[in-house]
């Protein structure tokens, strides 16, 4: 009988270790989205602020991660920076770092988007209330902006997931990197085995990322209607 390869999966400990390549995954995600969203809601804030000098930096700084691709920043900050400044941080410390830093660029348009969208009288109305600019932001435009902001904010947030697998270009042991090694070991008893072990990598990612597009998609609708 045909050896299929996917008892590859099962040998020693390589399902927990796949596992635990996945939780490493879901450990830099999700850190580095907690800390893009509040740094994101600042510069957000910021940018709707009338001062051109501090809107062109903030629009500078965005422009920079949505015109320079990932994998040139997690290089240059790993292999560039940190030697330079003679910092010396893991792959984990500067997967956190840059995803955290691009994802606040991205949060931080979606809150600006937001905000700038909301009807003139809103700001008008609440002026007339004789609401201060903090008040107004806390009492009428943050709330009802939130509705335009989380749908697009979980849609950032399952893009992060997914390019986390450049963080092994780094020498993270994520669950790909993980992966790989499997294969390399496998592969003599099982040439079917990347097929295994690459197939489950892809339901794992689409294990945590299928329910955020979800969520999405059921907020949106639920406040559309």
């Amino acid at each position: 009988m045909q050896n299929l390869g996917i008892e590859v999966l099962f040998e020693g400990s390589n399902f927990e270790r796949l596992l635990g390549g996945l939780l490493v995954t879901i450990e830099i995600s999700f850190i580095s989205i907690a800390i893009a969203m509040v740094l994101g809601i600042v510069m957000g804030l910021l940018r709707t602020l009338n001062s051109k000098p501090l809107k062109f930096v903030l629009r500078l700084y965005l422009e920079a991660f949505r015109i320079i691709p990932i994998l040139v920043w997690l290089y240059v900050v790993h292999f560039s920076f940190t030697p330079l400044l003679d910092i010396d941080i893991s792959g984990e410390a500067t997967s956190i770092l840059v995803f955290s830093l691009w994802g606040a660029a991205e949060i931080g348009d979606i809150v600006r988007g937001a905000l700038e969208s909301m009807p003139k009288h809103q700001d008008e109305s609440g002026k007339a209330l004789g609401l201060s600019k903090g008040q107004l932001y806390r009492y009428i435009l943050i709330p009802q902006a939130v509705r335009r902001m989380v749908p697009g904010s979980i849609n950032l947030a399952t893009r992060m997931v997914k390019t986390t697998s450049l963080v092994v270009l780094i020498g993270v042991i994520e669950v790909v990197k993980i992966g790989q090694q499997i294969i390399e070991l496998g592969v003599i008893k099982a040439p079917n085995a990347s097929f295994w072990v690459y197939g489950f990598i892809f339901i794992l990612y689409f294990a945590v990322c299928f329910p955020l597009s979800r969520i999405s998609k059921r907020i949106e609708r639920r406040w559309q209607n």
